[in-house]
């Protein structure tokens, strides 16, 4: 994808205990940080607490943070979607790391912020089972509190810190300038057997209200952020709240170019051409199979003739259709991948990406995988990613095997003249070149190893 993701949730974190503490957000992946780097800053900031977001790929690199700030006393956070369903497969690994904050980690971190911050150096270690959502260490046992319930209203949050982003180093294709996330909503409606997102939210669904992303969209646009991504586990979940942010941004005269996610059977052709008009340029969409029987097996919910509809009717509201692609959900064979392959053909794409199943702790297809024995032997939790391989062995489908169908589909696809004219706009786009170059060589050498 050749995206620097901005780090909205650590500035929402920050905001959590501003201005009662000093706050600093670290994204060393856009600031390009060596470890020695961080370590030299780590030691010259001396940090009181420490928090950092873990998924699956990286785990170990967050975890050796953990270790730098523990040892120059901080007590050490992790939060995110790998932690919230292995809070004992991470704490007891891994000493350094004090404390994991499942869910929802907002009010947690407060809590447990305010409670370390009471601290004496010459008191006893408090006691934190009434914290919700902490999973902890009493005496060396690890404890994992009860749940917090979901955050009622996301109205409540304070505003997310963004100028404490490198908002001018986050980038994406076809984007010229800096852009960021706003979050508009939390939780999908959708039961996808896959989706590493209801691990965190489950199947609720909470919305922001449109004065409220309005308002922020005011507060980026006075930092000279232009380019706006909606971030959402569904961006089109409400068809109400998606219309009302479009006409304040309309009634505003907000000059804003944005992109969001959505499902095929989430919009309409009213909607989409609203959205068009109030500066959305791409679509996401999370296609995954051409073939009916995968997708059901998978409680996709949706089925091809609804995501040619949905993408024809973007296309024809101005906007720019990216297509995601999973190769290997279960019950996968060389006939359905061909299927995948031959509807991504079809359908009026300008992006498009296929990935290999990726079972992702917490999942309903994580659970799958591990009782019916699909793992590779010796998977270590940083190779359960779709970005780069695959960790899958299905009985009559082995991982190599799906990581060929991998590139097979990607250099159909993308080997033709309509993907090929897409990729020359980037490399025509002012300040994109760099990056539509980097693309480019990325994908031709993956797609011939």
């Amino acid at each position: 994808e050749n995206m620097i993701w901005p780090q909205v949730s650590l500035a929402q974190l920050a905001a959590m205990v501003h201005p009662e503490y000093t706050v600093e957000v670290v994204d060393a992946i856009a600031e390009r940080m060596t470890w020695a780097d961080f370590e030299a800053l780590l030691r010259d900031r001396r940090p009181k607490f420490y928090i950092t977001q873990v998924t699956a790929p990286t785990l170990t690199n967050d975890m050796y943070g953990a270790f730098l700030a523990k040892s120059m006393g901080a007590w050490t956070m992790a939060f995110g979607t790998h932690v919230t369903p292995m809070v004992r497969e991470t704490l007891e690994p891994y000493p350094a790391l004090d404390f994991v904050l499942r869910g929802e980690p907002e009010y947690t971190f407060k809590e447990l912020v305010e409670t370390l911050g009471r601290m004496n150096p010459e008191d006893p270690e408090p006691d934190l089972s009434q914290i919700l959502g902490l999973g902890w260490r009493n005496n060396g046992e690890v404890v994992v509190n009860q749940d917090r319930p979901f955050v009622g209203s996301l109205d409540d949050l304070p505003m997310p810190l963004h100028h404490l982003l490198p908002l001018e180093k986050y980038k994406i294709p076809l984007v010229k300038g800096a852009y960021t996330f706003i979050v508009t909503s939390r939780g999908c409606t959708a039961g996808c057997t896959y989706c590493i997102k209801h691990v965190s939210y489950q199947w609720s669904v909470r919305l922001r209200s449109p004065e409220k992303i309005v308002e922020e969209l005011h507060i980026l646009k006075r930092l000279g952020i232009n380019n706006i991504h909606m971030y959402a586990d569904l961006f089109t979940v409400n068809r109400e709240q998606v219309v009302e942010i479009c006409k304040l941004i309309i009634r505003d005269g907000l000059k804003i170019r944005w992109t969001c996610n959505s499902r095929v059977d989430y919009v309409d052709a009213e909607m989409l051409d609203l959205m068009g008009k109030a500066g959305c340029w791409m679509i996401s969409w999370g296609i995954e199979s051409g073939n009916e029987a995968i997708l059901k097996n998978a409680r996709k919910g949706a089925d091809p003739k609804k995501a040619m509809r949905a993408l024809t009717w973007a296309k024809q509201a101005g906007i720019k259709n990216w297509g995601y692609f999973i190769i290997g959900l279960p019950g996968e064979t060389e006939a359905t991948i061909r299927e995948t392959i031959d509807f991504s053909k079809k359908l009026p794409l300008d992006l498009a990406l296929f990935h290999v199943a990726a079972p992702y702790p917490g999942t309903p297809f994580f659970f799958q995988v591990m009782e019916n024995g699909w793992f590779r032997e010796g998977t270590r939790w940083e190779e359960v990613d779709m970005d780069r391989s695959t960790v899958l062995d299905y009985p009559d489908m082995k991982a190599e095997d799906l990581e060929r169908w991998q590139k097979q589909a990607w250099r159909e696809w993308a080997f033709r003249p309509g993907p090929a004219m897409t990729y020359l706009k980037m490399l025509a786009t002012p300040g994109a070149l760099k990056s539509a170059i980097e693309v480019g060589v990325r994908h031709l050498v993956w797609a011939k190893s």
